[in-house]
């Protein structure tokens, strides 16, 4: 019986990946103040990892200043736990980012506590991952103006970016800790204009910004190899003499680097479409851009999250007429795209998305104003594109497949005796079937001929049935 069920479940895969569904909306915050996502930063208000999703916001519900509140789930988004105050003064808190890695929460934001009239940037972490709460702690000490700051946490490295206008030298700045955010290092210039994002994989840094130095502002990048220390040089993602590119949003999985931003190359006046860019090599070099709308209107806020070969993008437009949320999905690490898929719908405006993705789903918020007071809205999709895979993997034996993306060839490799192989594409066509007689531990399988996508590889050993996928690119 359980074979016939895991033949099943294989048979319906690709239909459940085609047909994965968004849930209806959550309302998040219900208090008599204004809620917001971040408004003037690529830096992202949400972080999951397996089952947990935290949520971060500014609020006035306290009165006339904005506080950060903070919220999380750890059943992958089905309910939430109560509202945290994370930070307490009578000044204005704005702008939070947060970044997760174990058990580690870090929480950055703008204020101006310190009475001067200028953003100071602070910080507060957990460590047992959202339970409890250190105090705020500040980062910067200079008069000029700190804001909009964005977060990374990679093992114990952390990352914190911001824009800063002190001295000569305006600009993007960051500071690191080596310690999971005990003790800090010196705030340090690091180049670019604004709107910096930043995201960590193991000692690799990436950081992306807006720049302003060509004819038009364009979209730069540059990265770190060993935790934050030394910096290769701004490498430009796009050609800012003939058009307007700005907004970036990164996320990093791996040597898996992607940017999704907004840019005018296509219209004139305010006009912008969604375009994405990829490296498969940690930075080193960069794919073409991919345009992903083409609705000739004014679109704002991109925000990218990228958990396996899934690559997820929200941003906010009208091209239906009302300001709502839109969501666009690669399955294959940024190779080709789906069609958009419109994730609110009502007649109030939906601004300020983020998103993030992990084994639990696609996790988005948003600030909205729907039931008559500024609130944040959350909305998941709890496949991330991959249903079924844990089950079926865990029916069977064990086995690995690389390189995985594979370009020229894709090997299996298990403990146990394979006997027969087959290779399904994401529709359920098979495309790959071998019957092998000397039953082997290891089996290269040459794929130059498949087209650029996902596959599913079932293993067969005796009666027991296993289940891996890889992309091919």
């Amino acid at each position: 019986m359980k074979k016939n069920l895991l033949f099943t479940s294989i048979l319906l895969l690709p239909a459940l990946i085609s047909h994965a569904q968004w849930q209806p909306d959550i309302r998040l915050t219900n208090d008599p103040g204004l809620s917001a996502t971040t408004a003037y930063s690529n830096a992202r208000c949400i972080a999951s990892s397996g089952d947990t999703v935290h949520v971060v916001w500014s609020d006035n519900r306290t009165g006339g200043n904005y506080e950060i509140f903070y919220k999380r789930s750890t059943d992958g988004g089905l309910s939430w736990g109560a509202d945290t105050r994370i930070s307490n003064n009578v000044y204005f808190s704005s702008n939070p980012s947060i970044s997760i890695s174990g058990s580690i929460v870090i929480i950055v934001w703008d204020d101006d506590r310190d009475g001067s009239g200028n953003k100071e940037i602070y910080y507060n972490r957990s460590s047992d991952a959202g339970t409890t709460w250190g105090t705020d702690t500040r980062l910067t000490n200079d008069p000029a103006i700190s804001q909009n700051p964005c977060v990374s946490v990679s093992g114990l490295l952390v990352i914190i970016t911001w824009n800063d206008n002190r001295g000569s030298s305006p600009g993007g700045y960051y500071i690191r800790s080596t310690d999971g955010g005990m003790n800090w290092g010196t705030e340090t210039l690091l180049g670019g204009t604004w709107n910096l994002s930043v995201s960590a994989s193991g000692p690799i840094v990436h950081v992306v910004w807006t720049d302003g130095r060509g004819l038009h502002p364009g979209v730069y990048y540059k990265r770190s190899s060993d935790g934050g220390l030394t910096w290769g040089e701004d490498i430009p993602l796009t050609i800012n003499d003939v058009a307007y590119s700005d907004s970036p949003s990164l996320s990093v999985s791996g040597s898996d680097v992607h940017v999704a931003f907004r840019d005018n190359r296509n219209n004139t006046g305010t006009s912008y479409e969604i375009f994405h860019k990829y490296s498969a090599d940690g930075g080193i070099t960069w794919n073409p851009d991919s345009q992903l709308t083409n609705f000739g209107v004014t679109i704002y806020n991109p925000s990218v999250s990228v958990s396996g070969s899934g690559v997820h993008v929200v941003w906010t437009d009208n091209h239906e007429g009302n300001f709502e949320i839109y969501y666009n999905r690669s399955q294959d690490g940024g190779q080709s795209w789906e069609t958009v898929t419109r994730l609110t719908n009502n007649a109030s405006v939906s601004f300020y998305p983020f998103i993030t993705a992990s084994k639990s789903g696609v996790h988005v918020i948003w600030q909205e104003n729907r039931d008559g007071n500024n609130e944040i809205y959350y909305k998941r999709n709890p496949t991330n594109g991959e249903v079924g895979l844990k089950e079926l993997n865990s029916s069977g034996f064990q086995f690995s497949v690389f390189p995985n993306p594979a370009r020229n060839e894709i090997k299996v490799r298990s403990l146990e005796n394979i006997n027969e192989l087959g290779i399904t594409d994401i529709h359920g066509k098979e495309i790959y079937q071998s019957k092998i007689a000397n039953p082997r531990q290891e089996i290269s399988i040459p794929t130059t001929g498949f087209p650029v996508g996902i596959y599913f590889i079932k293993a067969k050993k005796g009666n027991s049935i296993s289940v891996q996928k890889f992309v091919k690119r």
